[in-house]
Parts: structure tokens; C-alpha cells; sequence
């Protein structure tokens, strides 16, 4: 069989697209897209999600980086919000607010308000404490209040003398006076009015000085009554001092107050906080009572509060937790940085003397507080990594409350004036964002991912090429042009960004979906198009762009091209060679992707070793590349041992490889190269090979066909095109052809050749210019085929190992 007839057809090594589909002359005059392009799964999943609103129906987008999919939920999210506004089912949206709980002062309390109360409720609350003050202040310094004072202080003062009056009127009955000093009240006897001397104490006979010492007794006793009635007026005075400055505050307090029971009587939290905060107030009277000037203030307390970190007019701040005041609709948030802290809260403190200190005014909002009512867009990779934030996320979702705890106490520490606030109601559709892997992992391994995410909405990264959809592309590009402020494209740039779009998914028959890439192409044809000054983008600047950023990126390609030519790494593009073939793999760096080209060498002799793979022996093989070497020997022994032992040892080597070596797309060649190892018969060396195989020979598809394809060819351009060169193939891949411009051209110009193969016998027939052979009914094949050529030789090592096993044990015997 000659080579020419599995070539591929050059009108089938890239698909063209015609621009005359196109009914405009620049995208300028197309309308704005009004659908996303062939994502219906996807667009009916999110739909399903956002409008289930029963628990468990959050929803996981999964697909590559750049297919929209972020775009997509924003949309659909708009256009829910728009019908439920249209229909009159707009849900109630909340301000929620933080209140000092006076039973629990480290539990503050967490009240809702409808939507745009929460800053008024705390405006209230602070014209209450300023009005309160204000007008304490005026009623405890008013001349009515000091007459009352007064008043009262007279009447305890002029009861108090009375008793003392009586005390001291008696003791003088007795000889005896009433003297006040610094130690308290004393009794002195008197003699005619004067206080007795000692002289005269000592003249008295005994009897007189016991009557004495009887009567001082009896007045000390009536005088220790005295002194208890006083403290009793005293005490009985403080508490109509008390009483006075209570009925006088909570008249003043109670009128203010009222006023606000009267605003907020239909949220029942918020007026048993205002009865709550009123006795407080009545309870501290005196910290109103102070002078018109105000208190000099540290950190927004007085002076003597400051230095122990407590406000007492604490209770009167509200802290506004969630103001949605100025949202339209349900809120949608989206957080790049879903840590624990951004997600859900957390509570700030203050350095002061020594120590942190913290209330119920900071504490802070997160993401979920924030979206309550509405969505939360969120990256599923970020989640995932961070164990503490995905655990408390599971748990706010299933028990529909956010908690705002302190980091350090999910990490097992004690975090300093520790506060625990009320938890926060919440009702939220979580939307994650991530790739299809991260969702395979959480299915297996997360237990509760199922019953929280209940909806998968799967980004496909290709799309069908219909007209249709072409059209659409081509409105995409319009709105792009529109959206990044670039200029617009003619019929046949449109046509080149198509073209460029299936060759992103390696597929005549689809069409990109990340469209993330394309609008980045957009924008830099717009630079080359800006530079040439033209008005519109066409395809040479769609072209020129292309080129361009592989250019910034190919460095290593670039490199290792070079080592092949210097002959660093040994490639042969001419000739022919035994057990030897020209493999063709991808390298992978991230920013950009290459094929190169790597010799495979086979070794064959005999023995019962089998196929041995030097990659494997060393530890440099990847288990898909050892499966691959395994299905060697399974071909082998179902080809040629069907009579006969397999008695054959061979080694594989992918020469210069420094690195890990995995897949299986070599392991076709690696066949080929056996197969020229054990029948003799030489390789072209000018033909690379890439393609995996099956047990029975039959040659699968592979993945990065056209960056392989374009390797070896840049390989053999740099050192002159023969003809004879070119790339084999499995026939499955033709689809995949998007080849360069050039490659096609040389290929027109028959410097360059694409084979195609569906058998081992198809590739060995290309690659030696031999027939393979068929086999014959006697199990034999026709002479001078490669099959032939094999089984002969195996034949062979088999009746020489079969001697030699013989000889052995003979020699052993005697």
C-alpha cells in the first residue's frame, strides 16, 4: 500500500468559515444579543435554581474559567428580580440592627425594621439621649425642683432638731447637758446649770454618784433612740429625695419615650427595649443630672467611665448592622474573598489601657448578613480551601441563621471579652462558581453537599457550529466592541474569530464558549487595527493578534526548537531507522501549550521479560503511560502467540527525557518501533507519530492534535522541508484538524504530509512502505509483509530459547 492513500485531504485539515454568512457590513449593525450562546443546560438550571425557593435548592455553576458563567447568573438573577416587580412579588427586604441587651450585656440583641428604618431608628435613639439629657438637665436645675429639695431637706432638719430638742430638754430635768462635738453627741452632768467638775463628781457620796451613773445610763439609752430616729429621718429623707428626682425623671423620660413607643408599637423587640431602656435610665438618674456643660469626653465617654471602658449611656447607640436603605430589590453580593471574616462578621475591639474592650456597636456585617433576602455569588474554590469558612457556611445554610463568632475561638482559643450576638435570621440563595472538579470532590467526599446544593448548572465549553449560533457569535462580538469602547468587524474578521474559536476547542464541528478569551482577542485586534489605523477589525488583525501573543509566550518552544536544530536533543527528520520513531507529546506551561517531538527507541532480543518500560523502571512513568506500555504486550501475545509462546524481552526508552513521562498517545509509536525492532525493517524517520492503540491494534483518538501536528512541522521547517516529511495520525482526529495557515498551505504544496491510520498494520504500512499482511487461514502470512517478517523472527527466539532451555537442563542432568 502507498503512503498517498491515507493521506488527509487538505480541504480537511481546517474548516473555513465563509463570511458571506454575514448580512452586515460591520458587527456595528447588529442588535444586542439577547440570549447566551448554546448554554440551554446550563441557562435552564440556573433558572430552576433561582426560582425553587424551597430549602436545598442552592446552586453549584460548574464549568471552565471564561465560559460566562458569572455573567450568566448576574443576568438571570436581573431578570427574576425584573418579572417578581412586574408580578407585585417583590420580597420584604430588611434593615436589621444591633441593641444593647440589658439582662445579657455580652448578648447583644438583633431586631429588624423595614427597609430604610434602621438609620431613623438610630437617629431616634440618639435624639432621645440628647433630648434626655437636655431636659434633665433643665428639670434638676430648676428653681421648682431646688424648692422641693429644699423643702424636704427643712422638714427632715427641723424633725431632726426636735429630737434632739426633746433628748437635750430632758437631760437637763436631769442635771444634765447635751454637748455636740466632732466625736458625736455626749451627755455632761451639770451643777446650777454649769457642767460638774471632777472635785466636785469625787465629793459626792456613793449613793449619789450611782444615782448619777443611773440617770446618764438612762439618757444614753433614750439618746441612742434619738440618733436611730434621725438616721431613720435621714434615710426616709434620701428616699423622698429619690422618689422626688424618679417622679421627676420618669416624667421627663416617659414623655420622650412614649413618643417612640408610639413610632415603633408594631415591632414589639424594639418597644420592650424602650421600656427596658427606660428603666435603665431611671435607675442611673444621677448620670443626667450633671451641669449644662457637657463632660469632657475620651473615646466618646466621660472622663470617670473612660478609665474602666464602660459608657454608660451605652444603651442608647444603635448599631445599624444592615442598612438597605438604598437597595433596589433584593440585594445580590458577590464576594471575591470568602474568608471567615468577610463571610460572616466579625467584632471589632479597641485597645485601652492594657486591655481590648468591645460592645455591641462593633460588630460588623459579612457577606451573608449583607445578602439576606436575596443572593450571594461566591467562588467555589476559595470556599473549598478554606475548611473553617466552608464548615460555618453549611451550617448558617442549614440552620438559616448567621452566627458572628470570633475567629479565634474556631481554632480552640479564648478570645479576649468574648461576645456572643444574637443570631441574624437569614434567607439566602447561595450560588457557588467553580470548575466541574471542585463539585466531583465535594460529592464525594462532603456528605452534606448534596442536600445543600441541590442544583448543578453545567457550563459546556464548546458549543454546536450551527448558522445560528455563528450569528450569534457574531453578536457577542458586537456587544463586546460596545462594552470594552474597541472598534467594530467586518464579515471577515468575524469569520477569523470563529475560525479561532474552534480551534480553541480543537473541533471543526464546534465553537468555543469561552467567550472570556475571545473578548481578550477582541481587544487586541483592536490595538493591531488602532496601529495599521484602520476603521474596522479585520481578519489580518484578528490574524496579527494571534500571532502576536504566541509570540509573547512561545520562549520555550522557541528554546527547545533550537536545542533540536543545534542537536542537543536528537530528532532525525530524514532517513530511515530500525526500531526507531519520532513520538509526539504536549508540554503544558501554564500560559501557553506546545507539541514536541521526542525520539522512541525499542530494543528487542530474547528472553521472557515481556515489554519493559525504562520510563517505568526509573520512576519517571505516569500510570496512564504504564497502562498504555501493558497494552503492548496484550497486542503481541493476541497477534503472534496464538501458536507459540511469546518468548521475547523489549525495552522502551523515550530518549533525553528528564522529566515525568504520562498519557498514552505514544503508545502507537512505541508499537511501531517494536514491531521495526523485531522484523528489521526500518522507520522513516521524517514521519512523527502520535495516536494510542488498543489490544487489538485498532489506533484511538488522541488530545492537542494540531499542537503535535504544528511541532514536528516547525521542527522539520527549521531544517529545510524535503517532501517526504509529515505527521501520522489516528483517523478519528480529522474532525479535530485546525491547522495553521501555513502548515495548510505547505501541505498544499505537497512539502508536507498528514496520514491518518485506524490499525497498526494502516501505521506500520505508512511508516515502512511495506505491506502489513493479513493472515491466511493456515494462521501464516504472506511473505515479505511485516507481519511475516515478525512472526518469523519470533518463531525463532522461540525454538532458540526452547534449545537452550534444553541444553540447560541436559547439562544439569549429566
Amino acid at each position: 500500500m502507498k503512503p498517498k492513500q491515507y493521506e488527509v485531504p487538505v480541504e480537511k485539515l481546517r474548516w473555513k468559515c465563509d463570511p458571506g454568512i454575514f448580512e452586515f457590513e460591520c458587527t456595528k449593525e447588529l442588535s444586542p444579543l439577547g440570549e447566551f450562546i448554546g448554554q440551554e443546560r446550563a441557562a435552564k438550571a440556573i433558572e430552576f435554581g433561582l426560582n425553587m425557593s424551597d430549602d436545598g435548592y442552592n446552586i453549584y455553576v460548574a464549568g471552565l474559567t471564561g465560559t460566562g458563567k458569572t455573567t450568566m447568573v448576574k443576568t438571570y438573577i436581573e431578570k427574576l428580580i425584573e418579572e417578581k416587580e412586574t408580578r407585585g412579588e417583590m420580597p420584604v427586604i430588611e434593615d436589621w440592627c444591633y441593641l444593647y441587651n440589658f439582662r445579657e450585656p455580652d448578648q447583644p440583641q438583633i431586631v429588624s425594621l423595614p427597609q430604610g428604618k434602621g438609620k431613623e431608628f438610630r437617629d431616634d435613639m440618639n435624639q432621645l439621649l440628647n433630648r434626655a439629657r437636655k431636659e434633665m438637665r433643665r428639670a434638676f436645675t430648676s428653681d421648682e425642683y431646688k424648692e422641693q429639695k429644699e423643702k424636704v431637706m427643712e422638714e427632715s432638719q427641723t424633725l431632726q432638731k426636735q429630737v434632739f430638742e426633746s433628748v437635750s430638754e430632758e437631760a437637763r430635768q436631769q442635771d444634765f447637758a447635751l454637748k455636740v462635738g466632732p466625736a458625736g453627741p455626749t451627755l455632761i452632768p451639770t451643777v446650777n446649770g454649769h457642767p460638774m467638775e471632777e472635785k466636785q463628781f469625787n465629793a459626792l457620796s456613793e449613793n449619789a454618784k450611782k444615782e448619777l451613773n443611773n440617770k446618764h445610763d438612762e439618757l444614753i439609752k433614750k439618746l441612742q433612740s434619738g440618733i436611730e430616729q434621725v438616721a431613720d429621718l435621714q434615710k426616709q429623707t434620701a428616699e423622698r429625695l429619690q422618689k422626688l428626682d424618679k417622679d421627676i425623671g420618669e416624667f421627663t423620660i416617659s414623655r420622650l419615650i412614649n413618643m417612640l413607643l408610639i413610632t415603633y408599637q408594631e415591632q414589639s423587640k424594639i418597644s420592650k427595649f424602650l421600656y427596658e431602656l427606660k428603666r435603665y435610665t431611671l435607675d442611673n438618674i444621677d448620670l443626667f443630672k450633671d451641669g449644662e456643660e457637657p463632660a469632657p469626653t475620651v473615646l466618646g465617654m466621660p472622663v470617670n467611665q473612660a478609665a474602666t471602658g464602660k459608657n454608660p449611656f451605652l444603651p442608647f447607640q444603635v448599631n445599624v448592622f444592615v442598612d438597605n436603605s438604598e437597595v433596589k430589590g433584593p440585594p445580590v453580593v458577590i464576594e471575591s474573598n470568602p474568608n471567615f471574616g468577610n463571610l460572616f462578621g466579625m467584632i471589632e475591639r479597641r485597645f485601652l489601657l492594657g486591655g481590648y474592650v468591645s460592645d455591641h456597636t462593633m460588630i460588623k456585617p459579612g457577606a451573608l448578613s449583607k445578602a439576606n433576602g436575596g443572593y450571594l455569588l461566591l467562588s467555589a474554590y476559595d470556599i473549598a480551601i478554606n475548611s473553617i469558612a466552608w464548615f460555618a457556611l453549611k451550617r448558617a445554610i442549614k440552620n438559616r441563621e448567621v452566627r458572628i463568632e470570633d475567629p479565634f475561638e474556631q481554632f480552640g482559643l479564648f478570645a479576649p471579652q468574648g461576645m456572643r450576638p444574637e443570631p441574624m435570621p437569614v434567607k439566602i440563595k447561595i450560588i457557588l462558581i467553580g470548575e466541574s472538579f471542585i463539585y466531583h470532590l465535594l460529592s464525594m467526599h462532603d456528605e452534606d453537599f448534596w442536600e445543600i446544593f441541590r442544583v448543578k448548572a453545567d457550563f459546556d465549553y464548546e458549543i454546536d457550529k450551527t448558522e445560528k449560533n455563528m450569528k450569534d457569535y457574531a453578536a457577542f462580538i458586537a456587544v463586546c466592541c460596545e462594552e470594552c469602547g474597541t472598534k467594530h468587524f467586518d464579515p471577515a474578521g468575524v469569520a477569523r474569530m470563529i475560525e479561532y474559536s474552534s480551534r480553541m476547542v480543537s473541533d471543526q464541528e464546534k465553537m468555543s464558549s469561552r467567550f472570556a478569551f475571545i473578548k481578550q482577542l477582541i481587544q487586541e485586534s483592536d490595538y493591531w487595527a488602532s496601529r495599521d489605523g484602520d476603521k474596522l477589525i479585520t481578519d489580518k488583525h484578528v490574524a496579527k493578534a494571534i500571532e502576536e501573543r504566541i509570540f509573547r509566550h512561545n520562549l520555550a518552544d522557541e528554546k527547545i526548537r533550537d536545542m533540536i536544530n543545534r542537536g542537543e536533543i536528537m530528532i532525525d527528520i530524514a532517513g530511515e531507522e530500525t526500531g526507531q520513531v519520532n513520538g509526539l507529546s504536549i508540554y503544558s506551561l501554564g500560559d501557553i501549550a506546545f507539541g514536541k517531538p521526542s525520539r522512541i527507541t525499542a530494543s528487542t532480543f530474547m528472553g521472557r521479560g515481556g515489554v519493559i518500560n525504562i520510563e517505568r523502571e526509573s520512576e519517571m512513568s505516569g500510570p496512564i503511560h504504564n497502562k498504555g506500555v501493558m497494552i503492548l504486550s496484550g497486542y503481541l501475545g493476541w497477534r503472534y502467540a496464538q501458536d507459540k509462546p511469546l518468548s521475547l524481552s523489549a525495552s522502551l526508552c523515550f530518549e533525553q527525557s528528564y522529566e515525568g513521562v504520562d498519557g498514552d498517545s505514544a503508545s502507537s509509536a512505541e508499537l511501531y518501533a517494536i514491531l521495526s525492532s523485531i522484523a528489521e525493517v526500518p522507520i522513516r524517520q521524517g514521519i512523527a507519530v502520535t495516536g494510542s492503540v488498543n489490544q487489538k491494534g485498532q489506533i484511538q483518538p488522541i488530545g492537542g492534535v494540531n499542537l503535535k501536528i504544528e511541532g514536528f512541522f516547525r521542527v522539520c521547517q527549521a531544517q529545510g522541508l524535503t517532501g517526504e516529511q509529515g505527521v501520522l495520525i489516528p483517523g478519528q482526529n480529522i474532525r479535530n484538524l485546525m491547522l495553521k495557515e501555513d502548515v495548510v498551505q505547505t501541505v498544499k504544496d505537497g512539502k508536507f504530509h498528514i496520514y491518518t491510520a485506524k490499525t497498526v498494520d494502516e501505521g506500520m504500512e505508512i511508516l515502512t512502505g511495506l505491506p502489513s499482511g493479513v493472515r491466511k487461514k493456515d494462521g501464516t502470512y504472506p511473505k515479505g509483509t511485516i507481519n511475516y517478517l515478525v512472526d518469523k523472527k519470533l518463531k525463532g527466539m522461540t525454538e532458540k530459547l526452547k534449545k537452550l532451555t534444553s541444553e540447560d537442563k541436559s547439562e544439569g542432568k549429566a
